[in-house]
């Protein structure tokens, strides 16, 4: 029997982290066969050209799609989205894929998932369901979701609410973070070697902090940014800060220069572009907390049983455990929930995104449906009251 061909999308160093094990469950298929896409800041020098990552990892990678301009206004971004349609285009003409698989809510991902529905491909979409009420991801992952035919929301919350939104609750499955997967079968590497890959040497207390541009939201990012820095400051020398910088969204490189130019003057802070999955998750096994509004705060920080300090708006909505403080982005706000997150027992932490099954989940459910194609063609499902 000839392998259905199942086309992933990757545009950044976080989703990818998050489909490493749903690719490789696709390797191991019978009656899949993977094929990769890299895109957006996988490509870009400036983002640390994570496409290298991948090649590390020997996946074979199918097709480029460069699209991301070197621009930090919102024009450029709605351009990016205008390249990345043109560019999937002739990936997608070239490659036949059988279905496009994608995770999350970034707009490379937005761009691929316009050109699946013109070229009427089905699209399966991990992750959606979610709320993010702080950035405009919360309108693309929305969007995304009613473009796609297969959901494979993380959590029980999502589900109900692709249900809400019309989608076939016969293809909405609740599979988990596949982020977790990852963690659970991580290479974990002693501190000293941490130390030693990352040339930094950790103090006696440690933050991993990770700030994103809001997108939306009453706060500007300038404010932000330097609200979380002029809290960072108040902390001693014993505190080692360690800062992953800001992705390609609108005001992103302002946020990342804003950070270098303080990590210049600091002896105990560390900047990187990007760590790749196995650093950052041996990275946060071995800090005291997270702090900015990163996902990985809420989605693999629980696992790990250290607090998370949220700042602003941008996981406004969005499912957590106990371990996160959500705070006001102001430095005093922030200093007093560092404080508290400091004082936080976080060893009885139940992570709500899953077991850590779901690549093979994802797997399974793929090769269970027999004709993608008798997907296209969706109808708004009410749901009956119970």
């Amino acid at each position: 029997m000839k392998k259905r061909k199942i086309c992933i999308i990757s545009g950044s160093r976080a989703d990818y982290g998050l489909l490493y094990w749903v690719i490789k469950e696709l390797q191991f298929s019978t009656l899949l066969e993977p094929l990769l896409v890299v895109t957006g800041m996988h490509l870009s020098h400036e983002f640390g050209s994570t496409v290298s990552e991948i090649e590390k990892d020997n996946f074979r990678i199918d097709s480029r799609v460069e699209m991301l301009l070197s621009s930090d206004s919102s024009a450029g971004v709605a351009k990016s989205v205008g390249l990345g349609v043109i560019g999937f285009s002739d990936s997608f003409s070239l490659l036949k894929p059988d279905l496009i698989l994608i995770l999350g809510d970034r707009f490379e991902i937005f761009a691929a998932v316009q050109t699946a529905l013109f070229q009427k491909i089905p699209v399966a979409h991990i992750a959606g369901g979610d709320i993010t009420e702080g950035a405009f991801d919360e309108s693309i992952r929305h969007s995304i979701s009613k473009m796609s035919h297969i959901h494979f929301p993380t959590n029980e919350q999502a589900r109900h609410r692709l249900m809400l939104m019309g989608e076939n609750p016969k293809y909405i499955f609740n599979v988990g973070s596949p982020g977790i997967d990852y963690i659970k079968r991580m290479n974990v590497i002693s501190r000293a070697e941490l130390e030693k890959q990352l040339n930094v040497s950790l103090r006696e207390k440690n933050i991993l902090i990770t700030l994103h541009p809001t997108t939306i939201g009453k706060q500007k990012d300038i404010d932000i940014v330097n609200a979380l820095l002029d809290a960072l400051s108040e902390l001693d020398e014993k505190f080692g800060l360690i800062f992953t910088l800001s992705n390609a969204d609108p005001a992103g490189r302002m946020i990342s220069e804003r950070v270098r130019k303080f990590v210049e003057k600091k002896t105990n802070a560390w900047a990187f572009q990007s760590l790749g999955q196995h650093l950052f998750l041996n990275l946060l096994s071995n800090v005291n907390m997270v702090v900015g509004n990163s996902s990985s705060g809420l989605y693999e920080a629980p696992s790990f049983k250290i607090p998370t300090v949220n700042i602003g708006e941008r996981q406004r909505g969005r499912l957590r455990a106990s371990s996160v403080i959500d705070c006001f982005p102001s430095s005093n706000d922030i200093q007093k929930a560092i404080n508290s997150a400091m004082q936080l027992d976080c060893s009885q932490v139940i992570n709500p995104y899953g077991e850590g099954n779901s690549s093979r989940e994802i797997r399974r459910i793929l090769e269970s449906i027999d004709d993608y194609n008798s997907l296209l063609s969706k109808h708004f499902y009410i749901q009956k009251e119970e």
